[in-house]
């Protein structure tokens, strides 16, 4: 329910904070004291059209706050989910309007567009007027406001559960069916395709595989040929060059001939240098050794790089020729083999998915055919309710009418197959007609009203405002209009702007709009009643300028019947 309303320079009021409690409201005052910048304020609040007339003269800018406090797991709370916004106990609405006629709005002081903003006011506020757009007489909502009436909810969901199970069952078909004919169009594409894959046959991660495999192959060649290349050096085939082996021999017999002739024991000076020779020879024959089994376990087949640089190049050239990864190759051959299988298994596929799809359409209209029931049904239930409560609003010769009838298939949905419509006729003998099209504006505000009270048990919006729903009516009427404005107010909050005693008597909060000029400065203010205030407001309504004791004994008797004021703070 609306917890409270802030009001800055809008129009005549400058300043202004209002608090507001459950049950029946009254706003009452005089002819032009601005009961409608209230209202006007309110609905800029809740997402309403913005006018730079409504800021204050002498102020750049008007601003108006809403707080509300829904119902727990109310739909409101979905669509602030939806959006991002926080979901909290207290929902805060703010507007600014500025000179220049921009606005900023703003959910929870998270600034929001006003599509945003005015889509969460309807859900938490909803404002009946003669001049008004009336929920109840938009035809979309009849269908939801039957079923809250009296259409059981397990009847409702098993339709949608069934909705979603055809909707399911179509679109496998659908899929089945393009599926098919894709792969017929490319038939012959596909068996190649097929068949080229199928002949290379990847494997998964095999692309990984074979680049550390000839990353090895090629480090194992590198490796061959450097231990080649030293064993040349070491035992070279051309006899023109000796090879270091040929070499320390020839040194080796060069320094044997420094040895004395003529003197055996004699040392040779050379010795030392022979011994290093020798310590080199067999170095270098060891190293011969050491690389001869390198050479031999070295393994290099070019053949097996060769394979697998094939390989991988050929990977990737049909990767690049069907557009994707080489890891996707194996999945893509699988997609193509199931393409073309479903050419000749298509139509077995075909006919079991339309044979679900069928039973799915059976289970369907069963279940919308039930609710259809349920709801002509509650239609009629509903048709009653509202006639006991026409007469007393001055309505005795208009009859209500809602009317159940069968959609085409292609509207059907979810919510079943019915069109909902409610349907007036005012006077005797009178085709009914839609709801605003048929009623006057006074006729239709009372009909809005008598719909209320027989559908406000049901209603998803926890606040409703009537605005004059007892223009042009008096007496009996309008006391009978004040006694269902109370009913409904026992469901949901309810806030009325009202010129009528009778109405206003049964409040359960009363405020009060008057105008106050000061330093020719004229400002609206908001007055909350006290009991004997409340006394003399209403015997004013019921008099004029003049109050007389009459009236005020005539107050008395009128507020009688009302309930213990429910914490209203102004």
């Amino acid at each position: 329910m609306l917890t409270a309303l802030s009001i800055r320079d809008v129009v005549l009021i400058e300043r202004l904070d209002l608090s507001f409690g459950s049950g029946l409201t009254v706003l009452t005052g005089e002819t032009g004291a601005g009961k409608s910048i209230l209202l006007d304020s309110l609905g800029l609040a809740i997402g309403a059209r913005a006018d730079a007339g409504l800021v204050r003269a002498a102020t750049e800018q008007a601003s108006v706050t809403a707080c509300f406090s829904p119902p727990e797991d109310h739909a409101v709370e979905a669509v602030l989910d939806e959006h991002g916004l926080p979901v909290e106990d207290e929902i805060v609405l703010r507007r600014i309007v500025t000179r220049d006629g921009r606005s900023r709005a703003f959910v929870n002081d998270h600034p929001v567009g006003v599509t945003l903003l005015r889509r969460i006011g309807t859900l938490l506020v909803e404002v009946q007027g003669q001049h008004e757009q009336m929920s109840l007489a938009d035809p979309a909502r009849h269908a939801g406001l039957l079923d809250a009436f009296g259409t059981p909810e397990p009847l409702r969901q098993g339709v949608a559960d069934a909705w979603r199970t055809w909707r399911d069952a179509q679109a496998k078909l659908a899929q089945a069916r393009e599926a098919i004919a894709a792969a017929e169009r490319d038939e012959e594409w596909l068996r190649h395709a097929v068949e080229e894959l199928g002949t290379l046959a990847p494997r998964v991660d095999e692309e990984e595989t074979l680049a550390r495999e000839r990353q090895r192959l090629q480090q194992n060649e590198r490796r061959a040929e450097a231990i080649a290349a030293a064993l040349s050096e070491l035992t070279p085939r051309d006899r023109r060059n000796a090879g270091p082996a040929a070499s320390l021999r020839a040194a080796t017999r060069s320094l044997q001939r420094l040895a004395p002739q003529n003197q055996p024991e004699a040392p040779n000076p050379a010795d030392p240098a022979l011994a290093a020779l020798e310590r080199a020879e067999e170095a270098l024959a060891e190293a011969e050794t050491l690389l001869t089994r390198l050479a031999a376990d070295a393994d290099v087949d070019p053949r097996l790089l060769e394979q697998s640089e094939e390989r991988l190049f050929a990977l990737r050239a049909a990767a690049r020729k069907h557009g994707v990864a080489v890891a996707e190759l194996p999945e893509l051959l699988d997609t193509l083999a199931a393409r073309l299988a479903a050419l000749e298994t298509g139509a077995a596929e075909i006919a079991a998915l339309e044979q679900a799809a069928q039973e799915a359409r059976v289970g369907y209209v069963a279940a919308a055919e039930r609710l259809s029931a349920a709801r002509t049904a509650a239609a009629g239930r509903l048709e009653k309710a509202v006639a006991k409560e026409l007469p007393p609003l001055r309505l005795d010769k208009a009859r209500f009418v809602a009317e159940v009838t069968s959609l085409p298939e292609g509207s059907w949905g979810p919510s079943g197959m019915d069109q909902v419509r409610f349907l007036i006729a005012t006077n005797p003998g009178q085709e009914p007609g839609p709801l605003a099209r048929v009623a006057s504006g006074g006729e239709l505000s009372r009909l809005m009203l008598a719909m209320k009270v027989v559908l406000s048990a049901g209603s998803a919006v926890p606040t409703l405002v009537f605005d004059e729903v007892d223009s042009g009516i008096g007496g009996a009427t309008a006391a009978a209009v004040g006694e269902r404005l109370a009913r409904v107010a026992e469901g949901v909050q309810v806030l009325v702007v009202t010129h009528s005693p009778q109405v206003a008597a049964r409040g359960a909060a009363h405020l009060r709009v008057a105008k106050q000029a000061a330093r020719n400065r004229t400002a609206t203010l908001v007055d909350r009643l006290s009991a004997g205030e409340r006394r003399e407001e209403i015997a004013r309504m019921l008099a004029g300028e003049t109050i007389s004791d009459a009236a005020r004994a005539a107050a008395d008797d009128l507020l009688r019947v009302q309930r213990p004021p429910q914490g209203l703070l102004v």
